[in-house]
């Protein structure tokens, strides 16, 4: 049997398996198969890919250091970062200065409740055209401005909407875990949409059960916002497929094929005989991919992640898909040049930052990234003897800071085709 058709038997099948579960229909009419082969990705030149970039170290100070940016949100004025390793929240200017700190062991518990009160991470708020950080700890919902300073706390309230939700111009709603009662049992939905508190169409139903006995890995973000007015993008557990969202419909967009080593099985979802030992099946085949995460689309650009079980220099999981061309670049690949100072943009193939987390964040400009002061200095130490001369930041960072210091934010500007 022939690559091409292993290729196509995994994919139909993921797709028709798919396409029967949900509850509502998805438009399936105009989709896009895009062949992806890891070893076939061709590298490429900074700015090749890129027409702006910019380093933004992040001011260290005893109350400012942290590990990682595990999360990432900005305003007009801030940055705004979730640090899983501190479990805090901290605020810098948008010239890297440090601004405050939400210190998680600091904030009131509840002493009369029994649930764990511990955040993974907050929501930004708009209230009265005023950006809100929002923090859930068991019971409580806890509001702070962007100074870090608490503005108010309230005690949970069963049916009111707390988490971020995307909202389409229409006022549609496009809802993650959309409940729906059914007889004895509660139905979930994996995406939903909502218009004045009602459902729409729910796609891709679920029971909260399979959480007891099975494992669900996921590859970041599952709805991205690419910057196109009223369309999101969404990706599901285990699924080759890109859909989007408008506040009318889900539709298929992009169906992936990937070679068969990096494939998942085609019945991986509904084999019993992988319920519960997916981790297992992923630590014996370390090159499949099980998600694919925070897919964009930059003009003629695709960009997405895949996730597996691999590591090292060789390890492609990051890839921009040309439509017109067909042109496949591994962003672990991109070399640098003049345009990023002879320094990587991510630190893929090197560290761990961009191959765990990807891009933070796309504010429909600019992409957003990270990676520590000891890849960034150690980037630097590649340079020497080469007579590379740095701008006035990052001549006074090398000058100031060292291999412990804050992490630095890369902030790129896509090119469009």
């Amino acid at each position: 049997m022939t690559k091409h058709a292993l290729f196509s038997i995994i994919t139909c099948t993921f797709l028709s398996s798919q396409l029967m579960a949900q509850t509502g229909k998805i438009d399936s009419t105009g989709y896009r198969t895009l062949r992806i082969d890891p070893d076939a990705a061709r590298g490429a030149s900074v700015s090749q890919i890129f027409d702006e970039v910019k380093f933004i170290p992040l001011e260290t100070t005893k109350e400012s250091m942290f590990g990682s940016i595990s999360q990432l949100r900005v305003t007009d004025d801030r940055y705004i970062i979730w640090d899983y390793d501190t479990k805090s929240i901290l605020i810098f200017t948008k010239d890297g200065k440090y601004k405050a700190k939400i210190n998680g062991s600091k904030i009131e518990k509840d002493p009369s409740s029994k649930q764990s009160q511990e955040f993974w991470g907050f929501t930004l708020r708009n209230e009265n055209n005023n950006p809100v950080i929002q923090v859930s700890t068991g019971k409580n919902i806890h509001y702070f401005d962007i100074d870090g300073n608490l503005i108010r706390k309230e005690k949970y309230e069963e049916g009111k909407v707390y988490g971020y939700q995307r909202q389409f111009s229409d006022g549609t709603i496009v809802d993650q875990g959309y409940m729906e009662k059914q007889d004895k049992d509660s139905i979930y939905y994996e995406v939903s949409l909502v218009k004045d508190k009602k459902k729409i169409a729910g796609y891709f139903p679920y029971s909260q059960k399979r959480y007891k006995d099975d494992q669900f890995y996921s590859g970041g973000e599952s709805v991205t916002d690419y910057g196109v007015r009223d369309e999101l993008f969404f990706v599901n557990y285990y699924d080759y497929n890109i859909y989007r969202l408008t506040p009318a419909k889900l539709s298929l967009s992009y169906r992936l094929i990937f070679p068969v080593n990096n494939s998942l099985p085609p019945d991986f979802k509904d084999n019993p005989v992988y319920k519960g030992k997916r981790a297992e099946y992923f630590e014996k085949n370390p090159k499949v991919f099980f998600a694919i995460g925070n897919p964009y689309l930059i003009g003629d650009n695709l960009y997405l992640k895949g996730s597996n079980w691999s590591w090292g220099a060789n390890s492609r999981k990051a890839f921009i898909y040309n439509l017109k061309s067909n042109l496949i670049t591994s962003i672990s690949d991109i070399e640098p040049d003049t345009l990023s100072q002879f320094l990587p943009v991510t630190d893929a193939g090197m560290h761990y930052d961009f191959a765990n987390k990807g891009f933070l964040l796309f504010d429909k400009t600019y992409f957003y990234t990270s990676y520590s002061s000891l890849a960034l200095f150690s980037f630097k130490e590649q340079n020497e003897g080469k007579n590379r001369v740095y701008d006035p930041v990052l001549s006074n960072y090398f000058k100031t800071q060292n291999k412990k210091s804050n992490p630095v934010i890369i902030q790129l500007k896509p090119k469009k085709n």
